[in-house]
C-alpha cells in the first residue's frame, strides 16, 4: 500500500499542470469503486460524464487493493465516488492522499443520516457499511449524487436532474416488486443465512432474520465453532435454505452445508447471491435493480 501512495504522490504532482488546463468542453471525469456506485453514477450522468469504475463483478470490496492500473484514473479524476464507511478500507490512505492534492472526493454514505445507519462494532465507522441494500437509502443516495454532480459541472445540470427523476422513478417501482415478491413468504419463513452478514440492511427493511457466517466483513474468518454454532441454529429453525455470495468463496458455506448434514439434517445451497458486487456488465443482474430483483427471487423461491 505504501508503494502505491508514493506512486500517486508522485503521478498527482507531474499531473497537476495539465489539470489546470483541461479543456471546458471536455466531459467530466468521474472514478467510482464499486460496482453498485459504477451503476448509479452512469444512470445519472448519461452521456455528458465519463465513468471509470475500479471494481468490477465479483470483487470483493472489503479486500480490494488499489493497483499501479489505477493510478492513471484516479489522478486524473475530476470526481471520486466511493462508499465510505469503511467499507473499501484498503484504499481509505490513497482518498486521503486524493483530498490532500485537491481531487474532490466523495463519500456517498456520508449523505445519510446516522440514526438510519445499522450499527457495527468490527468496522471503524462503527457503522454497517452495505448501505445499498435499502432502495430508501439508494433514493436519498441518488439524489444526493444528483446535486453533486450538477454542483460540480452545472453546464449539464439539467441532464443530471432529468435523468436522476427517470432513475428515482425505477427504484420506487422496484420497491412495489420487491415488496409484492416477499409478502408471498410467511414471516416465519424470512430467515437469511449467507456467508457473511452484507444483508442487514435488506432484513430491517423486509423483516427478515439475516445470519451472515463471516460476520459483516469477509475479512473475518469463519471458525470450527462459528460453522457449528450456526449448523445448530439452521437445524432448530428448520431453515430449508442456505446462499452463496458472488464475491465470496463458497466454501465457507459448503463447509456449512456439511456441517449440518453430520447432524443428520438436510439443508439445500438456495443459489448465488449478489452481495458486494454486481453481475456481469450486460445483465441484468449487472445493474444495480436488476440485481436486487434477481437476489429476492432466489431467496423467496429458495425459502418457500
Amino acid at each position: 500500500m505504501k508503494k502505491i501512495i508514493i506512486i500517486i504522490t508522485a503521478s498527482l504532482f507531474l499531473c497537476s499542470c495539465k489539470k489546470e488546463v483541461k479543456d471546458k468542453n471536455q466531459k467530466l471525469n468521474v472514478v467510482t469503486t464499486t460496482s453498485m456506485i459504477t451503476d448509479l453514477v452512469k444512470n445519472i450522468g448519461g452521456d455528458a460524464i465519463e465513468v471509470k469504475g475500479l471494481m468490477g463483478s465479483g470483487v470483493d470490496p472489503h479486500l480490494y487493493k488499489a493497483s499501479e492500473g489505477d493510478v492513471s484514473k484516479l489522478v486524473n479524476a475530476d470526481i471520486i465516488f466511493y462508499n465510505g464507511l469503511h467499507l473499501e478500507g484498503k484504499l481509505v490512505e490513497v482518498f486521503e492522499k486524493m483530498e490532500s492534492q485537491d481531487i474532490k472526493t466523495i463519500a456517498i454514505g456520508e449523505s445519510l443520516k446516522k440514526n438510519t445507519l445499522i450499527g457495527s462494532d468490527y468496522f471503524a465507522s462503527n457503522y454497517d457499511p452495505h448501505i445499498w441494500f435499502s432502495v430508501d437509502n439508494w433514493k436519498i443516495i441518488t439524489s444526493f449524487v444528483i446535486k453533486t454532480l450538477q454542483e460540480i459541472d452545472p453546464k449539464n445540470a439539467e441532464i443530471f436532474k432529468t435523468n436522476g427523476e427517470v432513475y428515482l422513478s425505477k427504484l420506487t417501482e422496484l420497491e412495489r416488486k420487491l415488496e409484492a415478491k416477499i409478502e408471498t413468504l410467511p414471516k416465519e419463513k424470512r430467515i437469511l443465512v449467507t456467508a457473511h452478514d452484507a444483508f442487514s440492511y435488506f432484513g430491517k427493511a423486509y423483516d427478515f432474520n439475516v445470519v451472515g457466517l463471516q460476520g459483516l466483513s469477509t475479512a473475518t474468518e469463519a471458525g470450527v465453532q462459528d460453522v457449528q454454532k450456526l449448523a445448530n441454529f439452521i437445524i432448530e429453525k428448520q431453515v430449508k435454505a442456505i446462499f452463496v455470495e458472488s464475491s465470496v468463496p463458497k466454501r465457507t458455506i459448503e463447509a456449512l452445508q456439511a456441517a449440518v448434514k453430520s447432524k443428520n439434517h438436510e439443508v439445500a445451497i438456495g443459489g448465488t447471491l449478489f452481495s458486494d458486487a454486481l453481475g456481469n456488465t450486460g445483465t441484468k443482474e449487472g445493474t444495480y435493480i436488476g440485481m436486487f430483483e434477481y437476489n429476492v427471487n432466489t431467496i423467496i423461491n429458495a425459502l418457500k
